[in-house]
């Protein structure tokens, strides 16, 4: 049993930055690609970022692009999101997420197996 515990959301003004974090706990020896995801209020949740257990492969929505990094160290069992240049649009509930298949780490939510509880990060004007 994996489990999954997202931290590092708050709020933070227009253009400023936000790392958030989620460690991995429970079975670690099998290591899974890994993958952020958001949900705003009223809205669908939404593909951020995934990268493959090695660190190799990263995938990016296109609106994420040049604007946050996604980084994994498996040492600490943890995923990272590096976000900067914040606007109100960020705003949302952040997921961190596990799937068991490297071909599944993409942006279809039903692929990922494992999620965490979320941390809230808002944006202000």
């Amino acid at each position: 049993q994996v489990q999954l515990v997202e931290s590092g959301g708050g709020l933070v003004q227009a253009g400023g930055s936000l790392r958030l974090s989620c460690v991995v706990s429970g079975r670690t020896s099998t290591w899974y690609p890994m993958g952020w995801f958001r949900q705003a209020p009223g809205k669908e949740r939404e593909f951020v970022a995934s990268i493959s257990w090695t660190g190799g492969t990263t995938y990016y929505a296109d609106s994420m692009k040049g604007r946050f990094t996604i980084s994994r160290d498996n040492g600490k069992n943890t995923v990272s999101l590096q976000m900067s240049r914040l606007t109100p649009e960020d705003t949302a509930v952040y997921y961190c997420a596990a799937t068991v298949s490297y071909s599944r780490m993409d942006s279809d939510s039903r692929h990922w197996d494992i999620w965490g509880q979320g941390t809230q990060v808002t944006v202000s004007s």
